[in-house]
């Protein structure tokens, strides 16, 4: 038996067992004649002596394990790795944090392994000297190292600088993340053999189908009331600089305040109205939206009853506009009128001339007749009926004609 290192401690950085399916867990068995593609068993699968293929349970094997020392004795290769991972996810110098993450060791265990191993090692100490050697080196090549009060370099869209930095935002001087950077990090370990049964085929078919209707499918933004809509709308452009989870979570904590305001003065309305149970809220609900209803078809029957007694204040309910008064500054026949004939021409919107000819029309014909009627005068003069009342009254009151 070979024992073998295996430097990653999640176990969905790992295929599955070609046996049951199931996660591995450290030890697990690999074959070492079965490939080129690592043929994995469980402890489990291993003893029951699974065979498969041109598997069988007589070929050599190596037991894979990280559960041995590599710096220092006291720490596993796999107590080193979650050091890395919780230094890098809590940052340097959160040792409380870090233990917390690890589980395994003290804040003061870590600290001192991390400085003694990672900071303070010689070995460690020349490879990096050794990388800030090869970086420099790099920016003699055609690198371009840039102060911050420098103005960032931007390189040309087609050199092969613009290829090595795609995704750079130069005036962030960062690299663009996307919103959901780990997407595919259920699709990596997805692996279709043949010897799969039917419900797992089933089960990794629809993880794909999940990711991909998340690509295809639009984002729909969450139907906020007004008032957070509002400040959704005003948030959004802090969205890129507090990242995007941190801004749902600003936005949804202000939709929370919103909704438990609402239920603050529904609350206080039930207290004020002397109701102490949710089942009297419930027919206070029903009967105050029937009254509601019962107002609004009173009120509507009244207004209806108004314009119907009225009848001057049916035009006002068609809600149009009522027009200017008619400039009659240059036009023919203005100086032929006194001042009452213009403030009637102005109100109503009638040239001087047609206003002359209409109203010696009335006036042959009230000589004629004796007298005239509304009807007539309205028959006689082919224009809008409100229009030929107005001039109709008017020649009435100032006595040019007589009713009939």
């Amino acid at each position: 038996m070979e024992r073998l290192a295996s430097f990653g401690n999640d176990p969905f950085d790992k295929p599955p067992c070609r046996g049951c399916s199931s996660y591995l867990t450290e030890p697990y068995i690999k074959c070492a004649e079965c490939g080129p593609s690592p043929f994995l068993l469980c402890l489990q699968c291993f003893t029951r002596g699974f065979e498969y293929k041109k598997h069988e349970s007589d070929h050599r094997y190596e037991i894979m394990t990280s559960d041995f020392p590599v710096l220092e004795p006291g720490w596993t290769a796999q107590e080193e790795m979650s050091l890395l991972e919780a230094v890098m996810d809590c940052g340097f110098g959160n040792w409380q944090d870090v233990a917390y993450q690890m589980r395994t060791k003290t804040k003061e265990e870590c600290e001192s392994h991390y400085m003694k191993n990672f900071i303070n090692n010689p070995l460690f100490s020349s490879t990096l000297l050794s990388l800030r050697k090869t970086k420099d080196s790099r920016f003699a090549e055609g690198a371009i190292p840039f102060k911050p009060t420098d103005d960032p370099p931007r390189p040309s869209f087609d050199s092969v600088l613009s290829r090595d930095m795609a995704g750079y935002m130069p005036a962030r001087a960062d690299f663009m993340e996307e919103f959901d950077n780990y997407a595919e990090w259920d699709l990596k370990d997805i692996d279709f053999v043949d010897d799969d049964s039917d419900i797992l085929r089933a089960l990794k078919l629809s993880v794909l189908h999940t990711h991909s209707s998340l690509l295809l499918l639009p984002v729909l933004e969450r139907c906020y009331p007004k008032e957070v809509q509002e400040l959704y709308d005003v948030m959004r452009r802090f969205a890129r600089v507090i990242g995007p989870i941190e801004h749902d979570k600003f936005i949804e904590s202000h939709a929370l305040e919103f909704e438990l305001r609402r239920e603050i003065r529904r609350l206080q309305e039930y207290r004020k109205a002397g109701i102490k149970s949710f089942c009297s809220a419930k027919v206070y609900e029903r009967v105050k939206r029937m009254r509601e209803d019962e107002r609004r078809k009173r009120t509507m029957l009244c207004d209806v009853l108004q314009y119907i007694q009225d009848d001057s204040k049916l035009p006002a309910s068609t809600g149009r506009r009522s027009a200017p008064p008619l400039n009659l500054t240059g036009l023919p026949g203005t100086e032929k009128l006194n001042e009452r004939e213009k403030e009637l021409c102005q109100v109503v919107r009638l040239v001087p001339g047609a206003y002359l000819e209409y109203k010696q029309a009335l006036l042959n014909e009230c000589r004629r007749q004796g007298g005239l009627r509304l009807a007539q005068a309205r028959a006689l003069i082919k224009i809008d009926v409100n229009k030929t009342r107005k001039i109709y009254d008017f020649l009435i009151k100032e006595g040019h004609i007589t009713k009939a």
